[in-house]
């Protein structure tokens, strides 16, 4: 086995490291233990960030054909951005009773479909329609514990537009106005692990930036010609 194959292979070990993370934040949940579980999958959002760039860079899908790097990231994505979030969003006690375990259902059902979507990206490389981050999604409604009512409403209408034909911006791939969108990136980051580390209830020095930089990244995408 030759050294191209041995990193071509590691590289699909460490994509497939997230769904470890997955694991062990789904661990954390059982027990409540929020932020570690945010922790986690913050981990698996670094670890989906940084092997797409790496299996391009060493021709992975060439050296080492017989494992499919889509087919693992989608594993990986789902069970990271969709399965593990839809737990906690029932889990959370930020929905109403009746409504806590449908709405996870409704997340589940919802994100499966979008990542069966063969379209799920345009050609400009934004996201059509809401691309499932359903992480983000349990995050904001951790960090903010909004009214019940208005909790579920924010599943509904998520899940709404996961299939309308509406621009989400995808900010490593998007060309327009790249640089500026990764470092608004860096600066999220940075604050989600502030507010992780504050046990989701942070000062409004953080959430108050978590929640204008979350802003413009829903609407810039919106603010595209539809997909």
């Amino acid at each position: 086995m030759d050294l191209a194959t041995v990193r071509a292979f590691a590289i699909h070990v460490f994509t497939a490291s997230g769904a470890a993370l997955a694991f062990l934040a789904l661990i954390f949940a059982t027990g409540e233990h929020w932020a570690a579980m945010f922790f986690c999958l913050g981990l698996a959002l670094i670890v989906d960030g940084v092997d797409g760039p790496l299996a391009r860079e060493f021709n992975v899908a060439e050296v080492l054909p017989r494992w499919s790097g889509v087919t693992l990231d989608l594993i990986v994505d789902f069970v990271t951005y969709v399965f593990v979030p839809a737990y906690a969003i029932a889990a959370s006690g930020l929905l109403p009773d009746g409504l806590a375990i449908p709405a996870g259902v409704l997340v589940v059902v919802s994100g499966a479909l979008y990542f069966a979507d063969q379209q799920m990206k345009t050609k400009d490389n934004y996201f059509r329609g809401f691309p499932a981050l359903w992480n983000l999604g349990a995050f904001y409604l951790y960090l903010l514990k909004p009214p019940l009512w208005l909790a579920a409403a924010m599943v509904v209408i998520l899940a709404i537009l996961t299939f309308v034909p509406l621009k989400f911006l995808h900010p490593l791939r998007v060309k327009h106005w790249r640089l500026f969108n990764v470092a608004l990136l860096v600066i999220w980051a940075v604050l989600a692990l502030l507010a992780v580390i504050n046990k989701l209830q942070p000062s409004g020095y953080v959430t108050g930036p978590l929640v204008a930089i979350a802003l413009y990244f829903f609407v810039v995408g919106l603010l595209r010609a539809p997909a």
